[in-house]
């Protein structure tokens, strides 16, 4: 079964708006995992306007299950790293005042940068992960870098996928198999929602996690956490 770890970032979107402590994201962790996550991710931008450095701190303390923590992988990002020592670090390109993450690396462009960085990871005892488009080209590159696992940014699949499934899949199945040749863990993650995610995982079933954040705690809203996270599980059953 694949593993769901859910991005907690729009918990501390909410808690911030107020400037006070409801939700308290290290409750909504704790509580996510008790109802079966797998993991957790958070995703701390250099400005804190989600997740903040000492929420971070205090997650470590707390989650059980598999912490990954995402960014671009700044000085101020591998001294987190550096301190808390997650299951996994995922490294993306943003820029510090993106919204969202919007592609891939070009790891060929950031080889080296990233190489020395995946380095430093595994001596950390922490398994670097690259944020790549499905691209098998990218995924090769990210192995020789010393990545341990890719994730698929996935928002042109979930783009594409209400009006050609197949076609929007099939790059995804290209890169993920690329992937498994080279022994590469497969991640994915970025707009994954109830809608698509169970196809996504019949056609790449090896999948090892998919982080979801924004449509999950969405669904929330309306459906509650218990029965969002029942949901979301079940689409990742064999």
């Amino acid at each position: 079964m694949s593993r769901l770890s859910v991005n907690i970032n729009k918990v501390a979107t909410l808690r911030n708006a107020r400037g006070e402590d409801r939700p308290n994201v290290v409750k909504f962790a704790v509580e996510c995992e008790r109802l079966g996550a797998q993991g957790i991710t958070v995703h701390p931008r250099p400005d804190e306007r989600h997740i903040t450095y000492k929420d971070v701190l205090a997650l470590k303390n707390v989650v059980t299950t598999e912490f990954n923590i995402e960014g671009y992988p700044d000085a101020r990002f591998m001294e987190i790293v550096e301190r808390v020592r997650p299951a996994q670090a995922t490294l993306v390109p943003d820029a510090p005042d993106a919204i969202t993450s919007s592609a891939g690396w070009n790891v060929a462009d950031n080889s080296t940068f990233l190489s020395l960085i995946c380095r430093r990871l595994r001596m950390l005892g922490v398994r670097p992960s690259i944020f790549v488009d499905p691209d098998p080209e990218q995924v090769k590159l990210a192995a020789v870098a010393g990545a341990e696992r890719v994730e698929l940014y996935t928002k042109p699949y979930a783009d594409r996928f209400q009006i050609d499934p197949e076609g929007a899949i099939a790059p995804f199945i290209e890169a993920a198999e690329t992937a498994r040749a080279l022994k590469l863990g497969v991640n994915a993650g970025h707009d994954l929602n109830l809608d698509n995610l169970a196809y996504f995982h019949q056609h790449i079933p090896w999948l090892k996690e998919v982080s979801i954040g924004h449509a999950l705690i969405s669904d929330c809203l309306y459906l509650g956490l218990e029965k969002t996270l029942a949901s979301y599980l079940a689409c990742l059953k064999e």
